[in-house]
């Protein structure tokens, strides 16, 4: 049975994989970190918690030495919008962070995951669809990091013999965390607000298209590539994975589905709206399809409605 470290087990992914995972190993093998204090009732929580800042790389070592770690699933990082208002922190974060973890997983044997984006993406990839192996050349410090992060794993791999992989998340929608400073984060937001005040202001232009995916699709697709046979896999790192793409008019249609007397306005934020239009409108994950078998089971509207469904009588949560 495998021991598991997850660096940012607070955050919107974290929140939801690390008790997938503790379901699948064990809850006491599986070890939540975080730079965040521990957080009373959190889901994550319910089994080990060691604080942890990933760009401690001694302190990062020391945690592999007290466990006989197997895998480590690395989610903490600076996401898009606070990137671009911290851009020194979200390069420490995001690039020397990863450096930390894959040099200590590559002294320990340890079989490592790192998320990309589609932030990796910019305005000169072709957006419709995007193909699995394209142009790269991200307009953000986000999508830098992405980018560099990929490449770095790439090395890794075949360098070092390191087992690392990953996958391109689009944008995540989630009814168990709050949203943590992503250009996405309207289509999580949306139903807080839907359901609170029966209205919602999106940042976004009404015709502004991005693929998405409800997250325990993101948490599947997690779980089974890291278990999938590696002779299958010609590409390892950086997959594209696909559900559905939407603008955020269509979105709101779909819960006027639910709720007719919801109310949709619009406040565009230069800075998001963007980066939004710099990223993919729809993702060609063939690759994932062929190498190990990806398939998505939630659409637009089977996710609207599970998370109204799952989001009902509960209050918008604050963010930690």
């Amino acid at each position: 049975m495998k021991w598991v470290l997850v660096t940012g087990a607070l955050g919107q992914v974290g929140s939801e994989l690390v008790p997938a995972l503790r379901a699948a190993f064990g809850a006491e093998r599986v070890i939540a970190t975080d730079i965040r204090p521990f957080a009373p009732n959190h889901p994550a929580l319910e089994g080990p918690f060691e604080r942890l800042d990933c760009t401690d790389r001694a302190a990062l070592q020391a945690l592999l030495e007290r466990y006989p770690l197997d895998a480590i699933y690395h989610l903490a990082a600076i996401l898009s919008a606070r990137a671009e208002a911290q851009p020194e922190l979200a390069w420490r974060v995001n690039m020397e962070g990863l450096h930390n973890v894959l040099e200590v997983a590559r002294r320990a044997r340890c079989q490592v995951f790192v998320p990309s984006s589609i932030a990796a993406f910019g305005p000169s990839t072709p957006h419709d669809p995007t193909p699995q192996d394209t142009i790269q050349r991200p307009n953000t410090l986000y999508g830098v990091t992405k980018v560099a992060g990929e490449l770095l794993c790439d090395y890794y791999a075949p360098r070092f013999g390191l087992d690392v992989r990953g996958l391109r998340y689009p944008g995540l929608i989630s009814y168990t965390a709050p949203p943590g400073g992503g250009t996405t984060d309207y289509a999580v937001e949306i139903f807080h607000q839907a359901l609170k005040y029966g209205q919602y202001t999106c940042f976004l232009g009404p015709d502004t298209r991005l693929p998405m995916m409800y997250m325990p699709d993101a948490i599947r697709a997690t779980l089974e590539l890291m278990q999938a046979d590696p002779k299958r896999l010609l590409h390892r790192n950086a997959f594209n994975i696909a559900a559905f793409s939407c603008t955020p008019s269509e979105l709101a249609a779909e819960i006027q589905k639910h709720r007719p007397d919801f109310k949709m306005y619009y406040a565009i934020d230069p800075v998001r709206q963007a980066i939004a239009e710099s990223w993919p409108h729809r993702l060609d994950d063939s690759a994932a399809r062929a190498e190990w078998g990806w398939r998505p089971q939630f659409d637009l509207a089977s996710m609207t409605a599970d998370m109204l469904e799952k989001l009902s009588g509960r209050a918008v949560p604050k963010e930690a």
